[in-house]
């Protein structure tokens, strides 16, 4: 029997809305991965892009464990030398674009490369509760029912 490889043509792709309030940001990335990559389908293939289209609301309301809203670092280097910039969790999700954590969290679990770079356009993240996928009729996912350490109070 040969290995089933599924083809660009054949993928049917869904949109999935998840509500970030409360949700763990490291939890909620890992889902979110892999519902972009579509490893939750039996027709799964590395090669492919066979994931959701995914809509994330509410990413200014996701939450860290611990101290890592204070001690958890994002670095960037403007081209310069010297020119190393960090900024914590907190700086990021207290300021213009929140959604930004839930990116990075996302894009640094996937792939580097030309495959990584088009699921990533698969994923919407807006820090308020309206998003502009009305349309698309999106299913909602409830990610904290799927574990309870998923979601903080």
């Amino acid at each position: 029997m040969k290995t089933y490889s599924a083809k660009p043509a054949e993928i049917e792709k869904k949109w999935v809305v998840i509500d970030a309030s409360g949700l763990v940001v490291g939890r909620l990335a890992t889902i979110i991965a892999m519902r972009l990559k579509g490893k939750h389908l039996p027709i799964y293939t590395p090669h492919v892009d066979c994931g959701d289209n995914i809509v994330v609301v509410n990413a200014e309301k996701a939450v860290f464990t611990g101290r890592k809203k204070d001690q958890k670092v994002y670095y960037h280097h403007t081209g310069f030398p010297g020119g190393i910039k960090e900024r914590t969790a907190k700086f990021v999700l207290e300021g213009r674009f929140p959604e930004r954590v839930i990116e990075k969290a996302v894009e640094r679990m996937l792939a580097r490369g030309p495959l990584g770079r088009k699921i990533m356009g698969n994923l919407r993240v807006y820090k308020g509760p309206s998003h502009p996928h009305e349309a698309q009729q999106p299913v909602a996912l409830d990610v904290a029912a799927l574990n309870r350490k998923n979601v903080r109070n």
